[in-house]
């Protein structure tokens, strides 16, 4: 976990063409996923940090109703951001991540229960989710319902004593329909609960000298709320053009109780250079606004009953284009393989805070003065998928 928490940002980055796929998958026949072995390596390079690691997935039908899955993700991240030197040196640490799954077929149901372990040095993360997938109308809707239950463990690096507990519960309803024999539109909600020790235990917050008005002491510890709830809801469409491509927009809207709004609007387009070649390319803006609790200056220790600095929880925007090439080879000469597809896809970000400072720059600057932080970063992605 350290100083710096990249956990609500980089994963869904990486993720996020999973659920692009996985939209466009939706409208298809009740069916288990294909056996495939599916090998990732990704990289997040920017804003002083490095997170890289691979990821693989293998996948495997037990008769024609079952089928399992597992998976093993790694995050060696190395870290020099603003809040990692604003408080201590740059520090190396990886996270590991074990995931089993099951997928049981019946009639147009598909029902899936899964179990997760994430650790760390100082952060161990259990989740066990499930999920029901309906078809409706031979196929043309298709309702989903999902459960996920996680207990987390927060620790600190250096002192075995230190021990609190996060509790997570995340309830999803989606909704997908084909509008035409060209296009599908769907819907998510999602709700989710937060209980426990929910800030960072490294991270700090900064308050005026009280001696000297002209300066801050960056040691107050962050201080949440014990709870917190968030809402969400999510509408894509997808439309199949006539030249072998696709477009897909998609816009969601967040809210939780700590006061925080932030939209996402998102349009992404593939094309078909041939039965092998496939480009795609993406635009994705984000913008959000700050925690009640949030401020970048505190006028005197604490001032407040809830403190935090953690720039996610300021008022930013972000905008991402990526892009990337997919070949897929179909009925190969490999033994035993019947398609294979290799993917390099590279997103380019850029974030602007409103009101988070760079405390780290030099110069003589009074407290609050500070120019206001801002940073770009690459994520890249490099896949192979095996079915057999």
């Amino acid at each position: 976990m350290a100083v710096t928490d990249c956990s609500r940002l980089y994963p869904v980055l990486v993720k996020g063409l999973a659920c692009a796929m996985a939209f466009v998958q939706i409208a298809t026949a009740a069916t288990l996923p294909q056996d495939n072995v599916d090998v990732l390596y990704h990289r997040y390079d920017g804003g002083g940090m490095v997170i890289d690691g691979p990821s693989v997935l293998v996948r495997k039908s037990v008769g024609p109703q079952v089928s399992v899955s597992g998976q093993y993700y790694v995050d060696m991240v190395s870290a020099a951001s603003v809040d990692v030197v604003a408080l201590a040196s740059e520090y190396t640490e990886e996270r590991t991540e074990y995931t089993l799954g099951v997928d049981y077929l019946h009639e147009d149901s598909i029902l899936s229960l899964g179990y997760t372990n994430s650790s760390e040095n100082d952060y161990e993360a259990n989740t066990v989710y499930f999920s029901v997938s309906q078809e409706f109308f031979g196929g043309m809707s298709t309702v989903t319902l999902g459960y996920a239950r996680g207990q987390d463990e927060v620790g600190v690096r250096g002192d075995e004593s230190f021990s609190e507990d996060a509790d997570r519960q995340n309830y999803q309803l989606g909704l997908s329909q084909v509008m035409t024999r060209n296009s599908l539109l769907g819907v998510d909600l999602e709700v989710v609960t937060d209980e426990g020790f929910l800030e960072n235990p490294y991270r700090r917050n900064r308050y005026i000298d009280p001696n000297d008005p002209t300066k801050f002491i960056l040691d107050q510890p962050e201080r949440y709320p014990e709870t917190r709830t968030s809402f969400s809801v999510a509408t894509r469409a997808l439309y199949y053009l006539p030249y072998r491509a696709s477009i897909r927009g998609e816009f969601r809207y967040f809210s939780d109780s700590w006061g925080i709004d932030a939209q996402t609007f998102e349009l992404a387009y593939v094309h078909a250079l041939n039965p092998r070649w496939t480009l795609e390319g993406r635009a994705r803006y984000y913008v959000q606004d700050e925690a009640d609790f949030y401020s970048d200056l505190y006028a005197f220790e604490n001032s407040q009953t809830h403190l935090a600095r953690d720039k996610e929880m300021s008022a930013f925007s972000g905008t991402t284009l990526g892009g990337g090439v997919v070949y897929e080879w179909k009925q190969t000469s490999l033994p035993g393989i019947q398609r294979l597809q290799a993917s390099l896809l590279v997103d380019w970000l850029d974030f602007s805070y409103d009101n988070f400072r760079d405390v780290t720059v030099s110069g003589d600057f009074l407290p609050g003065q500070e120019p206001l932080y801002s940073f770009d970063a690459f994520v890249t992605r490099a896949s192979l998928i095996l079915e057999y």
